[in-house]
């Protein structure tokens, strides 16, 4: 469980950090930030995943693991959870603004566990399921009280944007579980293979298709894209603790634990705007979402708890 926690505050601060570079120029009012940056924290996140892997001397396992049908698998997973999941994610944002898209997008979770239930044979008894749905709530509340006024663009395209986040995400968790299920592809491997072929879809296919190829050039040798370079190392911590937990307690589980990076995000944001007023506008929270942080960090911690009293134990 702890590794699904630590996955969860580890995004957020990946979030916080990400925010700070997107309010730095070149990136700040950029039709092209979006895209460019998420382009360049996978970049980084493989390229720190491929120092890491050589230095252990098991580059050799991730090219083995590629080439096995669990391998191909992540592969899948890594394009449904990346270019799909995260470009109908800013899809959504840039439409119909990014109040409603936490808002709708929290729900890949609860997609993802009915995959599970249907593709892995995962359970969760019905006090874990209320509460994943609690928690779920308070995530749409914190999504929905920041969404006055938002959006601007077609209200169809981001609907169909943030479904495709949705679909992607949760089914990415459930095909990468699928996929380590397989010896030869355990979490580290698979992270390896899951960032490398993000990046090279994003630099590939989305940024040319965005017309962002400029830009990223643009942006490539900037201090705001070393505050991105600092974002992944956060991210690429984060998905290492989010594999192992997938690996571990199953993707429905982990996924429950994960989602809880919005409670922690909103903590984050508000010490980074009073440490950082220039960059970021300092954002205290209001009762009702810190209620709903308490709610959002409890709910996951028993979602993904079989046993509650095992929570209790002195042992």
């Amino acid at each position: 469980m702890y590794y699904g926690l630590l996955s969860g505050i580890l995004w957020a601060v990946d979030t916080v950090i990400l925010g700070v570079a997107l309010g730095m120029s070149p990136y700040v009012d950029s039709a092209q930030a979006s895209f460019a940056s998420a382009f360049m924290h996978d970049f980084f996140a493989a390229a720190v995943l491929l120092v890491m892997m050589a230095q252990k001397g098991r580059l050799k396992d991730t090219l083995e693991a590629a080439k096995t049908k669990s391998g191909r698998v992540v592969m899948l997973g890594a394009l449904l959870g990346g270019p799909i999941g995260m470009s109908g994610y800013l899809a959504a944002i840039n439409t119909i603004g990014p109040g409603y898209t936490a808002a709708i997008s929290a729900f890949y979770p609860a997609v993802g566990s009915v995959l599970a239930w249907l593709l892995l044979k995962e359970k969760m008894n019905l006090k874990q399921v209320i509460a994943l749905i609690v928690a779920l709530v308070g995530v749409m509340v914190i999504g929905l009280s920041t969404a006055a006024g938002e959006g601007n663009g077609n209200v169809l395209v981001g609907i169909l944007g943030v479904a495709a986040c949705v679909f992607g995400w949760g089914s990415e968790a459930v095909i990468l579980a699928w996929g380590m299920q397989d010896d030869a592809v355990d979490n580290e491997t698979a992270l390896q293979i899951r960032e490398t072929t993000s990046a090279f879809a994003y630099g590939l296919l989305v940024l040319p298709l965005a017309g962002s190829v400029d830009f990223a050039a643009q942006v490539a040798l900037t201090p705001a894209n070393g505050v991105v370079f600092i974002a992944a190392l956060a991210g690429t911590a984060s998905y290492l603790f989010y594999y192992k937990a997938i690996d571990a307690i199953g993707a429905s589980r982990g996924m429950a634990l994960n989602i809880s990076y919005s409670a922690w995000s909103v903590i984050f944001a508000a010490l980074a705007g009073i440490i950082l007023p220039a960059i970021m506008p300092e954002a205290i929270p209001s009762p009702l979402v810190v209620i709903c942080c308490i709610v959002i960090i409890v709910g996951t911690v028993l979602s993904a708890t079989p046993d509650w009293s095992e929570l209790f134990s002195k042992e």
